[in-house]
């Protein structure tokens, strides 16, 4: 037996533990306050631009019928254009299958300006693309392959913004500091919701179809090339830097494990990854897309109320995603988590029951709800899930599982509510489709360690200024201590 399968298995054993390397100030990463802040705002700014896109595109998507498939039924233009809005649901594990591995083996910032790029590239060719009564079909070709690249783009960027934001920033403050990429979130929807309602508003229905409809797509390219401008002049993430000057010493400067091999290796912290997100990813769907026309399509009510109700509810939402951002740093992620999937499975029933009112208010009342509990998931998950995985794998494994699970289970949920309220004739049907999610999402958050104020797996703790890394290594030092004294006593 060699020396190096002896420790191994020592290590099995508590009583044959070696004693841990004392931890110095050259252990721990103390992090830069302004480049934190350039950080945050440039993986937020990415969130921002996609979800600017998903607004356009979804209040845009009358128009984007009539323009590109004028042939058919106001219902066949109304589902063919969303049927281009969910081909780039298709792709995006195929970004994550990409950029994920990518972004561990060359850097998290460089992948993440290669998806900015291709993110403004896919965004703004939409806006330049000719009518159907221009070029044909062609026209619907070039659509769905500019929605197509937009989804790649997309697959590497939730992923690797998350892994960017989390990875900069100090153990204690990691909540908050992810939470803004979800503000991020909600201030592009808002920005790009809020513009196409006031162009409705303000142009005719022919200026909106012959150019108006193509200025919202127009305005992200100069969006995209501001956060391409500010990424760019990012530093690498301090944990992969550690992580690539270990490697190097190792003289392995790849990934040691392929991506089927990653997957079967860390199977349970994947299949945690999927139900988080999946309840985190339903909720949204549930609010963001299905409840517009939920509103307007089965209770009756007119299309601006509709719509104007749930920007209401997510412009209040921006705050709260903050406020839970900072509390799941002081009581954790999982009560966090565990609380809005609790508060669901409670008042899902009831509150939907609160629109068969009819009552404008009401109405508002369930829609607050359903924002308040999900903003609990939204303040959190961009902490919670980075912290699933170790440095050398966690561009990888989180974008492949968020990405396989939005896909599978956040994308689809409009299209199976809907089929399923037509099916049954039962208007609860959301009600239970998101309890449904809440229960899955409440056992994997049972299963899921807490990570709140600990340092990610396989990096050094973080810590903001040198002052608290000598209180730090104190600390652990006053606990060793304490721990040997026990010990010794106990003998």
């Amino acid at each position: 037996m060699n020396d190096s399968t002896a420790t191994q298995k020592q290590k099995k054993h508590f009583w044959n533990k070696r004693p841990k390397k004392e931890l110095t100030v050259d252990d721990i990463t103390i992090v830069d306050k302004d480049m934190l802040k350039r950080a945050v705002g440039a993986a937020a700014l990415g969130n921002a631009m996609e979800w600017f896109d998903f607004g356009v595109y979804s209040y845009l998507a009358v128009t984007i019928g009539k323009v590109f498939f004028p042939g058919g039924s106001p219902a066949a233009q109304l589902l063919a254009a969303f049927g281009a809005f969910a081909a780039a649901f298709l792709v995006r594990p195929l970004g994550g299958l990409v950029f994920g591995p990518l972004g561990d083996r060359i850097g998290r910032q460089k992948v993440l300006a290669l998806t900015m790029i291709m993110m403004s590239i896919g965004t703004f060719c939409i806006g330049i693309i000719p009518s159907y009564e221009s070029i044909g079909i062609m026209a619907p070709v070039l659509l769905l392959v500019a929605r197509m690249v937009q989804g790649f783009s997309t697959g590497g960027e939730y992923g690797g913004a998350a892994t960017f934001i989390a990875e900069y920033s100090t153990d204690k403050r990691r909540g908050f500091m992810g939470s803004w990429l979800e503000f991020g979130t909600l201030a592009g929807y808002l920005l790009g919701a809020g513009l196409v309602t006031g162009m409705t508003a303000a142009m005719s229905t022919e200026q909106l179809l012959s150019w108006g409809w193509r200025v919202p797509f127009f305005i992200a390219a100069p969006l995209g090339l501001f956060g391409l401008y500010i990424r760019l002049k990012l530093e690498e993430t301090p944990a992969f830097q550690k992580h690539m000057e270990k490697q190097e010493q190792l003289e392995h400067s790849k990934p040691r494990l392929g991506v089927l091999q990653m997957i079967s290796k860390y199977r349970a912290q994947m299949l945690k990854c999927i139900g988080l997100v999946l309840l985190f990813n339903v909720s949204n769907y549930m609010l963001t897309s299905y409840m517009p026309s939920y509103l307007t399509g089965i209770l009756g009510l007119s299309e601006l109320s509709g719509l104007m109700l749930v920007l209401v509810v997510m412009f209040v939402m921006m705050p709260l995603t903050l406020f839970w951002g900072h509390w799941n740093d002081r009581l954790g992620r999982r009560p966090v988590i565990a609380l809005g999937a609790v508060g669901l499975i409670l008042l899902a029933i009831p509150s939907l029951m609160l629109i068969g009112s009819g009552s404008l208010g009401l109405v508002f009342l369930w829609l607050m709800i359903l924002g308040v509990l999900h903003s609990c998931f939204s303040g959190t998950m961009p902490s919670a899930l980075p912290a699933l995985f170790a440095t050398d794998i966690r561009y990888s494994a989180l974008a492949i599982g968020f990405n396989l699970s939005v896909s599978l289970f956040g994308g689809t949920t409009p299209l199976i509510t809907t089929w399923l309220v037509d099916t049954t004739n039962n208007l609860m049907m959301p009600a239970y489709y998101l309890m449904g999610a809440a229960v899955i999402g409440l056992i994997t958050v049972w299963f899921t360690r807490e990570t709140a104020n600990k340092p990610l797996h396989g990096s050094a703790p973080a810590v903001g200024t040198k002052a608290e890394a000598h209180k730090l290594i104190n600390k652990l030092k006053l606990r060793r201590q304490k721990e040997k004294t026990a010990a010794t006593g106990a003998k």
